[in-house]
């Protein structure tokens, strides 16, 4: 029902990425559904909530939450307000980060892909919500910014996203993730796109860009899940594939 992170964070760094599994919702929601911008009944969500919750081991209010918009901001734990009913919140951004003993930063997702981030210290961390727009417009790179250490004495996951085999996109996307490129992520991203037989139709690799804006901006240690939710329908929600569908959620904190 949950996936833990693969990865050496410290172990006062508690995180986890939800599937589709476990939870009270129904169909097309079925079952694990944390999304409230959903039309899936909001005590399900709620439910649902309280079942993280639990598996992390800490009351629902510990839980943030921001209202995701595809952008590049970022937002901290402690300025943002418990939310009620829970994680119904109206403060927009695309990223979180905490330096605060029992706040877990939570970001919802059904193909874009999860970046949990911790220092190796274990007194900061990060949940970033890294869609193409989010990427493109540089959410990796400013939840580093506001995380405040040394990019080198950070640690990534990159966890289950739409797969470089099925992420079809046109030339709108790949001219976006161009003009935002650097010289340090140039090549990378050329080779993130690979050109299908229909004309301004390309296969795009979003772990793959991500990793080099990581590396670019000096991040190390990065660990990545290749699992691809737009082909398991058995434990992921994917709004490519279905359209009408549920939210996972990919939670970091410090416990």
């Amino acid at each position: 029902m949950y996936i833990s992170p693969d990865w050496p964070a410290p172990v006062s760094v508690r995180a986890l990425m939800t599937t589709r599994q476990g939870g009270v919702s129904h169909a097309p929601f079925d079952s694990m559904n944390l999304g409230y911008s959903t039309a899936d009944p909001a005590e399900n969500v709620v439910a649902n909530e309280a079942r993280l919750a639990a598996e992390l081991k800490v009351d629902a209010a510990a839980l943030r939450w921001v209202r995701q918009v595809h952008g590049s901001v970022v937002k901290h734990a402690e300025l943002l307000p418990f939310n009620a009913p829970l994680g119904a919140t109206s403060v927009e951004a695309d990223a979180i980060v905490s330096r605060t003993r029992g706040l877990f930063c939570g970001i919802k997702i059904a193909d874009c892909m999860p970046v949990l981030m911790t220092s190796k210290s274990g007194d900061v961390v990060a949940a970033a919500h890294a869609g193409w727009r989010g990427l493109a417009g540089g959410i990796v790179e400013n939840t580093l910014a506001e995380m405040q250490v040394s990019p080198g004495a950070v640690i990534a996951w990159l966890g289950p996203c739409i797969g470089a085999q099925q992420f079809e996109v046109g030339n709108d996307v790949r001219d976006e993730f161009f003009a935002a490129t650097t010289a340090q992520t140039q090549l990378v991203v050329q080779q993130a796109f690979t050109p299908l037989a229909t004309h301004g139709k390309f296969l795009c690799d979003l772990r793959a860009i991500a990793k080099a804006k990581l590396n670019a901006a000096g991040v190390n240690e990065i660990y990545i899940s290749y699992e691809c939710t737009m082909s398991d329908q058995i434990r992921f929600f994917s709004h490519r594939r279905d359209k009408i569908t549920g939210r996972m959620a990919a939670v970091v904190g410090i416990a």
